[in-house]
């Protein structure tokens, strides 16, 4: 039996069309497939804004609990099918990462698999000893309080930064910066001195030099000027008068110094046996500045001084009705009459 050409054709013809439609169908299921991987991973997959910590040896599956139990995804498949083709699985970084709403999976994976972390800020004023700073940074870092604290007595990290234990708290200024959450105490301590040093420029370098102060001893007349006073204004004043009692070689005689020294930073009223303790931070018994600061002044009570103002006061006294400013006066017989004023309103107020 023959098949003549016609037929032959027709039925070649016939053949064509199925593998045209079938490649055609083909095309269009790795079409399909490609918009659906494409959406996998290029489609916003990020519900909300969301800040994932991931600590140290955290595992894969940590790492998806915590998406999961937040709901912070749209599709969880999305996210593990990205991580293990980018094999994410195996590389999970320690850190703090901000997942903005609607960021898409290529994104996220890339983020936590490259470490890219976003810092936060961490901020600490109105502190007084080295315990309160560990415990105020330490709430914002992985480096916990107790390595924050031993900086203060890590001899050599001291002595590399060319400080004294007396001294070492100077290098820690009070301010907002920004940090990664995975920073620890060394590097907390090594951003403090970059920071230090770029307080520290040649104008204010200068500034103390003229002062025939080293860094760290305006710094410590800070700390006493900022222990005297919250009122800024009155800062470069106060500043100015402390100035005039170094300069005539008369003890300071800084109430704030005297709780330092005693070790109760609430005490409302200085009596004689506070003023009888021994230590080097009593500034009635011993002349010029305290070895080291009693708090950690702000940059402002420390440009306050740089600045100080020039007057011919000698004395000063918190004033009677307790808004927290002072009366000022230039010699004692001013001074005794204003501190009987505030004797007066103390007793008035039974304040012992």
């Amino acid at each position: 039996m023959t098949i003549d050409k016609s037929s032959k054709t027709r039925l070649i013809s016939k053949a064509g069309k199925y593998i045209i439609l079938g490649v055609a169908i083909a095309f269009i299921i790795a079409g399909i497939r490609g918009y659906q991987l494409y959406q996998f991973v290029f489609r916003g997959n990020v519900k909300k804004d969301f800040v994932m910590y991931i600590p140290e040896n955290a595992t894969y599956q940590q790492v998806t609990d915590s998406l999961t139990n937040n709901d912070v995804l749209v599709s969880m498949k999305a996210f593990q099918w990205v991580s293990k083709k980018k094999d994410y699985r195996k590389n999970i970084k320690t850190g703090r990462y901000l997942l903005k709403k609607g960021m898409n999976t290529n994104q996220v994976v890339n983020m936590l698999k490259g470490g890219l972390q976003t810092p936060l800020n961490v901020t600490f004023n109105n502190i007084r000893t080295p315990q309160e700073l560990a415990g105020k940074v330490s709430k914002y870092l992985v480096a916990d309080s107790i390595s924050l604290l031993n900086l203060f007595s890590d001899t050599a990290l001291i002595t590399k930064y060319g400080f004294t234990s007396e001294t070492f708290r100077t290098m820690f200024l009070p301010n907002t910066y920004e940090f990664y959450w995975t920073t620890s105490a060394p590097e907390f301590a090594e951003r403090m001195k970059k920071e230090y040093d770029r307080f520290w420029n040649a104008e204010r370098k200068k500034k103390a030099a003229e002062l025939q102060f080293t860094l760290p001893e305006v710094t410590t007349l800070a700390s006493i000027v900022q222990a005297e006073t919250a009122k800024r204004e009155e800062m470069a004043r106060i500043a100015g008068l402390y100035m005039n009692r170094l300069k005539k070689g008369q003890p300071l005689q800084a109430d704030p110094t005297i709780k330092y020294a005693v070790g109760d930073f609430k005490l409302q009223r200085i009596l004689y046996k506070h003023l009888q303790v021994e230590s080097p931070y009593n500034t009635y018994k011993h002349a010029g500045l305290p070895p080291g600061p009693i708090n950690f002044p702000e940059t402002s009570a420390i440009d306050a001084v740089l600045n100080y103002e020039k007057h011919n006061y000698l004395y000063m006294c918190a004033k009677e009705d307790f808004s927290g400013y002072h009366n000022f006066a230039v010699n004692i017989g001013e001074h005794n009459r204003n501190a009987a004023k505030y004797r007066r309103a103390l007793d008035k107020l039974n304040i012992k």
